[in-house]
């Protein structure tokens, strides 16, 4: 009986679970999705394609993937109405980077009453979320937007895997506020989003009635007062003349000045004066600001909530490449989950295999290229010697 109540609870779930937008950049997506506003940037072209290397299918691995380096990419679509009022977001998108990146951008934003024929980087927006390297800098960028505010995550959530092969990014928000996100299913950073955004005053803050007492000791050690400098220790210098020194006995006075042997480092030089250090008494722990409820804190229920109209790419890249697959936007993870599974985990392998058999390939067409290379130099040169 638990068994059959267990399984009709997981159908129950799978079945209950909504698809708010899905997209896998197959036939026509040009007809769906809309370049935006240019003004006076360079605008980079996209391009359909699945890369040099995939798993499956060619034509069910095929992405759009920007083609021009050093250009914006603006490309945003409509949608229906993507709310996640009293129930749970889920963001997930695949990224492959054909070309390593230098400095750019590979991220998603959920838009907000935005025409996808204006949309630039000034065009507002709900969530930002993905990848962004520049420099030393590599981050899975998660930005909330809150009373008009663009709100970056407090704290960068690191991003180690930055190779030439597609992976998986979610970010799911919780409708008990709490949040988490993933990379190639693996979480990242998880919490809740009022202790990592600062989206609302904090509940606690400093008594600014209390202050620290005068005579507070926080230094945990001190001088030990009877341990007193030696006599004469100051007396020993730090450098000496060279016992050993002689003048060179084609030393002449007159012309090169009067002769002065170099010094070395003195041997009974003990270095500046420091008393030992022992416990002191009077320590009395560091002292913690007592704090209070802060009257500025007030709850709020809706914080995680959104409602967006589109989804666009608002990108600057140095070098172009990012190659973006299999766009879903779900109130369930346990569905965004089984959907990775399907496009990304049941054909990663089959992804890198290529990758490596490609490089292999490209390796051994180049040793061929430099053998010819060598067997046409030595012609030569035996035709010169003849």
């Amino acid at each position: 009986m638990t068994a059959r109540i267990a399984l009709s609870a997981c159908l129950v779930a799978v079945t209950s679970a909504k698809v708010l937008y899905k997209e896998e950049f197959g036939d026509g997506w040009d007809t769906r999705w809309v370049v935006g506003a240019a003004g006076d940037k360079s605008v980079g072209k996209w391009e359909s394609t699945a890369g040099d290397y995939y798993g499956g299918e060619e034509a069910a691995a095929k992405g759009i993937m920007t083609s021009e380096d050093m250009r914006h990419y603006f490309l945003a679509t409509s949608t229906d109405e993507i709310s996640n009022k009293g129930t749970d977001l889920v963001i997930q998108y695949s990224v492959k980077f054909t070309k390593t990146p230098e400095c750019g951008g590979s991220y998603i934003k959920l838009l907000s009453n935005s025409d996808p024929k204006t949309f630039d980087n000034e065009s507002p927006y709900n969530i930002m979320f993905g990848p962004d390297q520049c420099g030393g800098t590599k981050r899975v960028h998660a930005i909330l937007t809150y009373k008009g505010e663009n709100i970056l995550k407090t704290s960068d959530v690191s991003l180690s895997i930055y190779d030439e092969l597609t992976h998986v990014y979610s970010f799911v928000i919780k409708a008990d506020q709490s949040y988490e996100v993933f990379v190639d299913l693996e979480s990242k950073a998880s919490g809740q989003i009022q202790d990592d955004w600062k989206v609302l005053e904090a509940k606690k803050i400093e008594d600014p009635a209390v202050s620290k007492p005068s005579d507070w000791v926080e230094d945990a050690m001190m001088d030990d007062p009877e341990d007193k400098k030696p006599e004469g220790w100051d007396d020993v210098k730090e450098t000496i003349v060279d016992p050993e020194a002689e003048k060179p006995e084609d030393w002449d006075d007159e012309d090169d000045g009067e002769w002065e042997a170099p010094t070395i480092s003195n041997p009974e030089y003990k270095g500046a004066f420091s008393a030992k250090r022992i416990d002191n008494p009077e320590y009395k722990g560091v002292w913690v600001h007592p704090e209070i409820d802060n009257p500025e804190y007030k709850p709020d229920p809706t914080l995680h909530e959104s409602v967006s109209n589109g989804i666009g790419f608002e990108l600057w890249q140095t070098k172009a490449g990012s190659l973006f697959d299999n766009i879903i936007i779900t109130d369930s993870w346990d569905e965004a989950k089984k959907y990775a599974e399907d496009t990304w985990t049941a054909t990663k392998d089959a992804e890198k295999k290529m990758k490596e058999d490609n490089e292999a390939k490209a390796a051994e067409a180049a040793k061929a290229d430099e053998k010819t290379d060598d067997d046409e130099e030595e012609e030569d040169d035996e035709k010169d010697e003849l």
